[in-house]
């Protein structure tokens, strides 16, 4: 198993470290005041424009997406080493490269999908960055880890699909920038429990779509269009907006979700990784008790534990994605549940030590520790909670010892 990468994401690794060290963390600073300046928590900066323009021309964009016509024709493999850096800056590296999500999986979906006239409407302006989107599955009054237990309505009235219900957690929604969802509801109640269900095309500026309130993590209002909770009543759209077939909504959600996993544990490397440079620096400059505090024990402790967690979430992430490619996302689906259950809690236990380390600081806006600490909580519930997925894998494994009938 080589889980090196080829020389062509070699060379564009080479880059796009060069990118973020000179362009994208000295930016960061930049980014927040003119954010700050606007009076606007969702106010699109214009220097993360800027540097959308230089990727570009760098060849750093649309790097998640393996068709080489309208993405850079990587391998899973290839982008899990590239998308580690980008989760080094994870509020602006992954939107100025256009590989931030809700869009890498909207866009995916469009591309696998999408109809032509669905692809000349969304998927391009969205692969050329030009607008936002939204995916609207999770619901406030369901359960969510149980998709099969979503009550929002999609039902076909002539020419047209109306479309009622209540989501929530719905990232980007309340940018201005974003213009186009895709919508998970109920299509036919009675078929079947993985046929009940269709994914449609909403443009936000259609009449009943409302922003109800944008949701707060941690008591933090995340800017980029937030993660708020949207309500569609009696939303009309065309009936050539549905994607697929009617029936077909589990079926695109698992081709979205399991590149959409990964990508966000390739990231989740990455703010693990600057973590722990933090978390160095900091200890050779303060001397409690009289000495650094990385000649303290317990602080070696950390240090020894956080690179052996890193390095084994690396390397189960790059296995997962060696299969993904090799032998597809269905026949890689135990090592993705595996990894989403291992690189959150990871990155949560390598950014609560930098944090500690850094004393009073750690809690500030000073670092961006705090901020990636809250990201990494958060992804042990999106896409999944690590419940979920370690019932997946525990029924693999005792399937095993079972009799076969």
């Amino acid at each position: 198993m080589d889980l090196a990468p080829s020389p062509k994401a070699e060379a564009l690794r080479g880059e796009l470290r060069d990118f973020l060290d000179t362009r994208i963390l000295p930016n960061e600073a930049t980014h927040q005041q003119q954010i700050d300046a606007s009076g606007d928590r969702h106010h699109h900066p214009a220097i993360l424009e800027e540097l959308k323009a230089e990727a570009r021309e760098r060849g750093l964009w649309n790097l998640f997406l393996p068709d080489a016509e309208h993405g850079a024709g990587l391998t899973n493999l290839d982008y899990a080493h590239l998308a580690e850096i980008t989760g080094r800056s994870p509020v602006i590296a992954p939107e100025a490269t256009n590989c931030a999500a809700p869009d890498t999986g909207n866009m995916e979906v469009l591309h696998m999908f999408g109809t032509p006239d669905q692809q000349d409407e969304w998927l391009t302006p969205l692969l050329e960055g030009r607008i936002r989107s939204a995916f609207f599955m999770t619901e406030p009054d369901q359960a969510s880890s149980d998709a099969r237990q979503i009550a929002s309505r999609i039902e076909r009235d002539g020419d047209e699909y109306v479309i009622n219900g209540r989501k929530w957690w719905s990232s980007g929604a309340a940018s201005d920038r974003c213009k186009i969802g895709i919508f998970m509801g109920v299509s036919d109640p009675d078929a079947e429990p993985y046929r009940q269900q269709s994914m449609i095309l909403v443009p936000l500026d259609t009449p009943g779509v409302r922003v109800v309130r944008d949701l707060p993590v941690f008591g933090h209002y995340d800017g980029h269009g937030g993660h708020p909770e949207v309500e569609f009543t009696d939303v009309r759209v065309p009936a050539t907006n549905l994607l697929a077939e009617e029936g077909d909504g589990f079926t695109i959600a698992q081709a979205r979700l399991g590149p959409g996993r990964i990508h966000h544990c390739m990231r989740l490397i990455g703010m693990a990784e600057r973590g722990f440079d933090l978390m160095c620096e900091r200890s050779l400059v303060r001397e409690p008790f009289g000495k650094p505090i990385a000649r303290q024990g317990v602080f070696q402790h950390w240090i020894a534990q956080a690179r052996v967690r890193i390095e084994q979430a690396r390397l189960l992430t790059l296995k997962a994605a060696y299969l993904m490619d090799t032998v597809g996302n269905q026949g890689a689906r135990m090592e993705i549940s595996a990894i989403k259950i291992v690189a959150p809690s990871m990155t949560e236990w390598v950014l609560d030590k930098a944090i500690q380390t850094h004393g009073g600081a750690g809690f500030s806006n000073d670092f961006p520790l705090a901020m990636m600490w809250a990201h990494a909580r958060t992804l042990r519930m999106a896409d999944g909670p690590d419940e979920v997925h370690e019932m997946a894998l525990a029924r693999r494994e005792l399937k095993r010892y079972l009799p076969e009938s």
